[in-house]
């Protein structure tokens, strides 16, 4: 179905297993979190989930069907690898975020975590709306050194320093249909970006 694929890092079957992993996780943490403040799961406009957009849209849609709490989406849009890169350009707010954010719990939602820049934004900007939490959830964890000093509350799954597609995550705007996470063969990249 797709050639340029080199190898797949994550398959199918394990995204699906690990993102019920995580709506459970997550859904237990704001429990006794909200339980601690006297307040339930299902109480008005509590919870709010703000995905990352593009690259997260798959893994949130797949994410919040599994979240067994009444949960507000707002999306946010940040540009970061523009036209043919695979190397990140900086990150800028694409779109405005919601402005009432205060008193909320707030799951920051992004495809994947690399230099720490996209994820450094958002979590500067939602903090300075004085939310009653703050927590971040990525599906893929790259370890590699960090331009920006943040780290994800929750993990889907740690991947080494490659450039990956599939599963919302695209090159140039394609292969976010590539239902794994997978690599690209070295001749789909051209030359000049490494």
């Amino acid at each position: 179905m797709f050639p340029e694929v080199d190898r797949v890092l994550v398959s199918e079957a394990q995204i699906r297993e690990r993102v019920g992993e995580l709506a459970s996780e997550i859904a237990r943490d704001l429990r006794a979190e909200l339980d601690a403040q006297g307040q339930t799961l299902q109480d008005e406009d509590q919870i709010v989930f703000i995905p990352i957009m593009t690259g997260a849209m798959i893994f949130v849609a797949d994410l919040v069907r599994q979240m067994p709490v009444k949960l507000s989406l707002d999306l946010v849009t940040v540009s970061s690898y523009p036209g043919e890169t695979v190397t990140s350009k900086g990150a800028h707010l694409a779109s405005d975020l919601p402005e009432n954010l205060a008193g909320k719990h707030v799951v920051v939602l992004d495809d994947i975590l690399d230099s720490g820049r996209t994820l450094a934004l958002i979590k500067r900007v939602v903090s300075e709306r004085k939310p009653a939490s703050l927590r971040i959830a990525v599906l893929l964890d790259k370890k590699t050194n960090r331009a920006e000093a943040v780290e994800a509350d929750y993990v889907g799954f740690e991947i080494p320093d490659e450039f990956v597609v599939g599963y919302g995550l695209d090159y140039n705007g394609y292969y976010r249909n590539h239902p794994e996470i997978a690599v690209l063969r070295p001749d789909a990249i051209p030359a000049r970006d490494g």
